[in-house]
């Protein structure tokens, strides 16, 4: 009996002694994340309160409205940098959102000279955004341009048709939730959805016009839809210049009489902790040190699946898509 006792008392020390290094260990994992997610956000919103560097922010990635970044621009604009370079590598996004970006970067560009930098794709909705610089500057194989919109949705008629299933629906209006997948679109709904897009499409248009100092006869050979290379752009008024970062710099001593020796920083356009990801993980760790494996996977799962969630556009969209990429 006093033998089973001890066996008892043995295995509960090992038990604690296992449970206070797992949380010790986790705590470890908790520290060394925080740390990491602080030191991979240099320069976050307000870093840049000097005149003594330019700031370098990155537009990547579909665009969508965002109240951050336009917070983050703000602020931005109203620091001492010097110079903004924006990094443009997107397909674009919705209207709304790239009209917000660029009404945004005007904002900026009347308080500070502010260049583009095409460095992989700055099509549709991206291509607002560059508009919206003093000087645009694209490598030589980089794709800019298509200007246009375009409203997408699909149509289950067919499928329905072929597992029997019909959707009911009572409405105020014929062209209440038009079109709604459900039924072939109406002549009515089409002309209602193609006279939205050719509203969208002129003042796309009309943007890159006045932005670009275009005639009608040049904006007619670059207002198709579709995209160009930056070679191409040179010559088609598009862009300004072939050329990276070290060329913006260069634009910006030479036009804008800005520092030669100024030092390029990130400045972020979401708030340091803004997705809180490392704190996901940290948690997703602590869990599984804490041996509640299930728990962890659980929540790496959640992030995965409102990053998805995110990839869903909705409404009139300034986006390229290459066929297939859907």
């Amino acid at each position: 009996m006093s033998l089973d006792s001890d066996v008892i008392v043995d295995r509960r020390r090992i038990r604690r002694k296992l449970t206070f290094w797992r949380v010790t260990a986790a705590l470890i994992a908790i520290a060394a994340i925080l740390a990491i997610g602080l030191i991979a956000a240099p320069g976050g919103r307000g870093g840049l309160t000097t005149s003594g560097s330019i700031a370098r922010i990155n537009i990547e990635g579909l665009i969508r409205s965002d109240q951050e970044r336009v917070e983050a621009l703000e602020q931005l604009e109203k620091s001492q940098t010097a110079a903004v370079i924006v990094h443009i590598n997107s397909p674009g996004g919705t209207t709304a959102g790239s009209e917000q970006l660029y009404d945004s970067l005007t904002r900026l560009k009347a308080k500070k000279p502010l260049v583009a930098v095409v460095d992989g794709l700055g099509a549709s909705g991206a291509y607002i955004t560059a508009i919206a610089a003093d000087h645009i500057i694209a490598q030589q194989s980089s794709l800019v341009g298509s200007i246009g919109v375009l409203f997408q949705f699909p149509n289950f008629t067919e499928l329905l048709k072929t597992v029997g299933v019909k959707v009911e629906e009572v409405k105020s209006s014929p062209l209440k939730a038009a079109p709604n997948g459900y039924e072939p679109t109406s002549p009515e709904a089409r002309a209602a959805l193609d006279s939205l897009v050719k509203d969208s499409y002129a003042w796309f248009r009309g943007l890159v016009k006045e932005r670009r100092g275009m005639d009608d006869g040049q904006l007619e050979k670059v207002a198709d839809g579709r995209v160009f290379t930056g070679r191409q752009a040179v010559d088609l008024k598009l862009i300004d210049q072939l050329g990276d970062e070290k060329t913006a710099i260069a634009w910006l001593v030479a036009q804008k009489g800005v520092k030669a020796d100024l030092p390029v920083r990130d400045y972020k356009l979401t708030p340091r902790f803004g997705d809180l990801t490392f704190l996901r993980t940290a948690a997703a760790v602590t869990f599984d040190a804490l041996g509640l494996s299930a728990v962890a996977r659980r929540i790496e799962q959640t992030g995965v699946a409102q990053a998805a969630d995110r990839l869903g556009l909705q409404g009139m969209l300034a986006l390229w898509q290459p066929a297939g990429s859907n």
